[in-house]
């Protein structure tokens, strides 16, 4: 058996813990176990090797409906051990759920905590659930956390059985990436495990309690990134054997047969497949996979990023195809609604056609019927033949003149042209910028990237910034006529518009410049018309209203009222 390192995810050998296993489990009856935002519980109260002992202080004697700060209501506790407690809560200002952690001030790892959730807070990675506040107020220390109530942990999935390859894939590969991100931060996890882990609806992955876990806990390591990458590898192998890959059992999950060490997870369960089962093994064991298997070891979150780029990409399964029901007519379409259904197997009677109208009454119908539509066709001939001998006198009347210059003015003015850009930079005209990085993601001819403004609290008219926008460089001055976007979110509203102005960047204020044309939209595209073509260089798309949108995981994207410019175009 390979090294493990002190904050690694095996669980088994911490027997001066059991009573506070119990104690966890006793308090948390009715929250932990039908709750999916829980950031401890009786597995990691077993889990790691202390650095420091719990403070002496007991938990904080609180309830629920108590508030915090007076915003944040708690609802339900759900951990209460080691000193600290965490509860589900409401934010009263935003209307939101949240997850609160609450200590002593004088607990001993109340600096601790407070350090690490501040740590995390900054670094603002949407892959990891964020943190929204840390105070030290009335002698208790909370850290304030998102709350997914869409989310699933890696912990229930599994407990229906193994993932399949690609999601098992898409796992790996984003939690990897995101802890990569993490580490070359300053920033470590060690309390990676399966309760840290969750699925979105949308099927992004997010990884929970980042440097916070740790902190509370009072983990440490001396090497962070070894530990967190073990962990990933044993997140890869429970996600493909439905086993943990250590000799106890932990997260509801059996672990391996004693006395036979670390097995390959292909060894593990028939089916498995080799290239992710041989990752699994390259970032769990310190001395590389097995003896042959001669792939060299994955020692950092940067490393796995690496080698699952090297391997061939996994695709998704091909939906299965579910045969239509065969179609059936209904009695309403085969017209005896309304009448009584026959009996199955019953013979009926062909119905035998109305006849024609002969008689006196039908005759005299079809008479005055015809006599309509003679009478209208002589009235509708008359008039026709009158409204041509008005118009004929009039065009020989020698008072009347054309005007030939009219048809000047009716001809069709050439189609509009493309008008290439050459640069582009995001223009700051209050505060920080948004994503500058992705300007030139919104004239790459794909509509699935952009730049996208941040989430923001107040809407649609922007408050807290004039507005946030790009300005274009057309390479030399050019007549512009329409700008066309093409955005990501809809809905009411977004409101923009479009300036001339004399350089690339923000130098030039917003009062400074030709304001152009503006254009107010629901949809997802918009279009801005000059009134008058003007010659610029340099072209401003400013955006001063945005619509409210939820969490987009894809485009790393938090709910608030926000957009995105997938695609810009100008045309003269």
């Amino acid at each position: 058996m390979a090294e493990r390192s002190t904050a690694a995810v095996d669980v088994a050998d911490n027997s001066d813990e059991t009573s506070l296993t119990a104690q966890a489990d006793q308090s948390t009856a009715d929250g932990v176990a039908k709750n999916r935002e829980r950031d401890t519980d009786s597995d990691e109260a077993q889990e790691s090797t202390r650095t420091d002992g719990p403070g002496k202080t007991s938990p904080p004697e609180l309830h629920s409906g108590h508030k915090l700060a007076r915003r944040y209501r708690l609802e339900e506790c759900v951990t209460r051990l080691d000193g600290f407690s965490s509860w589900r809560a409401v934010d009263e200002k935003l209307r939101r759920a949240v997850g609160v952690h609450i200590l002593p001030a004088d607990h001993s790892r109340a600096r601790s905590v407070l350090a690490a959730a501040r740590s995390s807070a900054l670094l603002g990675d949407p892959r990891f659930v964020q943190v929204l506040d840390a105070v030290e107020e009335n002698d208790l220390v909370y850290v304030v956390h998102e709350w997914l109530p869409d989310a699933t942990e890696l912990t229930t999935l599994l407990a229906a059985g193994p993932l399949e390859p690609y999601d098992a894939y898409q796992m790996v590969s984003q939690i990897s990436s995101a802890m990569a991100a993490a580490h070359r931060e300053g920033l470590a996890h060690l309390r990676l495990n399966p309760n840290a882990v969750l699925r979105t609806s949308t099927g992004q992955w997010r990884i929970r309690g980042l440097a916070v876990n740790a902190a509370l806990r009072g983990v440490a390591s001396d090497t962070p990134q070894r530990t967190d990458t073990e962990a990933i590898g044993a997140l890869l192998y429970a996600a493909l054997t439905q086993r943990w890959p250590y000799e106890s059992d932990a997260y509801g999950l059996s672990g391996l047969p004693k006395d036979i060490g670390l097995i390959a997870p292909d060894q593990v369960r028939a089916g498995v497949h080799r290239g992710l089962s041989e990752l699994s093994m390259r970032a769990l064991a310190n001395d590389g996979a097995t003896a042959s298997r001669h792939e060299s070891p994955c020692t950092t979150p940067e490393e796995l990023v690496k080698a699952i780029g090297e391997m061939p990409r996994i695709r998704p399964p091909e939906p299965a195809f579910t045969a239509p029901p065969e179609y059936q007519r209904t009695a309403y379409q085969q017209g005896t609604y309304g009448r009584q259904t026959p009996r199955p197997g019953a013979t009926q009677p062909v119905p035998t056609p109305p006849p024609p109208l002969q008689s006196r009454t039908g005759k005299a119908l079809k008479w005055a019927v015809s006599a309509l539509l003679i009478a209208a066709l002589g009235l509708g001939s008359w008039q026709l033949a009158d409204a041509l001998m008005d118009q004929g006198g009039k065009s020989e009347d020698p008072g009347q003149t054309q005007n030939n210059d009219d048809g000047d003015k009716n001809k069709s003015r050439p189609a509009p042209k493309p008008i290439a850009i050459k640069g582009a930079e995001e223009y700051v005209a209050k505060g920080d910028a948004q994503h500058p990085a992705d300007v030139t993601k919104t004239y790459d001819g794909n509509t699935s990237t952009g730049w996208r403004t941040s989430s923001y609290l107040d809407g649609p008219k922007m408050v807290i910034k004039p507005g946030v926008g790009i300005v274009y460089d057309l390479g030399s001055e050019k007549e512009v006529s329409t700008a066309t976007l093409s955005l990501r979110y809809g809905g009411n509203h977004t409101t923009v518009e479009m300036y001339a102005t004399d350089t690339l960047g923000s130098s030039t204020p917003l009062s400074a410049m030709k304001k152009l044309g503006t254009a107010t939209t629901s949809s997802t595209s918009a279009k801005v018309t000059v009134d008058k073509p003007v010659k610029s260089r340099y072209l401003l798309v400013w955006l001063t209203a945005l619509p409210y949108s939820g969490d987009d995981p894809a485009n790393y994207s938090n709910p608030g009222y926000k957009q995105a410019i997938t695609e810009v175009k100008f045309t003269g």
